[in-house]
């Protein structure tokens, strides 16, 4: 389950999971009701603060990139027949602007294989058996006050390894959690799409009032609302087959996100 020969397990998945020992055993301490949950939640914010700087640097990076769409869509026009001379004026844009067209990548690239170990840890501790889960983690402590001797799965009454997908037999109220995380990912998703489509839209009219308004616009219009509502029914299926556990681990990634959007968008307005 927990590998340390496997460098991905031993670099990322590990020492994560002796994080989330550490506030396990913590909350267990105080005494603190459903501590895996809660466990979870803490671990998410703590990643997450730690991913902020470059977070950050990719929504600034890509707002930047958005707001100048309208003179980037001028220049494809201009120059839609040389591509030297399109390539040079694109880049000398991105200077006078001061962005670098990879800067958003990178943060991203840094990011996923951290996303892809949460995603991993959280899913093998809810999906195997927990006399199983127990063993294999107290392989890998770190230390021997990490250890545990039993896992609780409950949280706020429930229990973290259900699935939506079991509603039948585990409750109808089970059909709200893909739900909550379809319509927090739309909100996330689109946070960033109105200011860009309704900036984009007046630049365009202002500066092509006789030219096709619509071509590229509609496209881009059309391609954004396509991918506003595609990522969040897709998320929402996910939640709906996966254990509760990771829904709360994603919604809580999801809130985290949309807080940190907000106070950039407040910032530069």
């Amino acid at each position: 389950m927990f590998d340390p020969n496997n460098i991905f397990h031993s670099f990322l998945i590990i020492p994560i999971l002796n994080i989330l020992l550490g506030i396990y055993n913590f909350l267990q301490l105080l005494h603190i009701p459903s501590p895996l949950g809660f466990s979870l939640i803490l671990l998410t914010v703590l990643i997450r603060l730690v991913l902020h700087p470059l977070t950050a640097s990719q929504l600034k990076s890509a707002q930047k990139l958005a707001k100048l769409k309208p003179e980037i869509d001028r220049i494809n026009r201009e120059f839609k027949g040389d591509k030297t001379r399109l390539q040079q004026e694109q880049l000398k844009l991105y200077q006078q602007a001061g962005i670098n067209p990879a800067g958003g990548c990178l943060p991203l690239l840094v990011q996923m294989p951290i996303l892809i170990a949460l995603y991993n840890l959280f899913f093998q501790l809810l999906n195997a058996d927990k006399a199983q889960v127990v063993a294999e983690i107290n392989k890998v402590a770190y230390l021997p006050f990490l250890k545990i001797t039993s896992l609780d799965l409950n949280f706020l009454g429930t229990s973290l390894a259900f699935k939506p997908s079991d509603w039948q037999s585990k409750g109808y109220w089970l059909l709200a959690i893909p739900i909550i995380t379809g319509l927090l990912q739309y909100l996330q998703t689109r946070m960033m799409m109105p200011a860009q489509v309704s900036d984009k839209s007046k630049q365009i009219v202002k500066d092509n009032k006789k030219e096709d308004k619509k071509g590229s616009e509609d496209m881009a219009s059309a391609m954004q609302k396509q991918m506003s509502l595609m990522m969040p029914v897709m998320i929402g299926f996910f939640a709906y087959s996966f254990p509760l556990g990771l829904s709360l681990y994603w919604n809580t990634f999801t809130v985290f996100g949309i807080i940190q959007q907000y106070q950039i968008q407040k910032k530069s307005r």
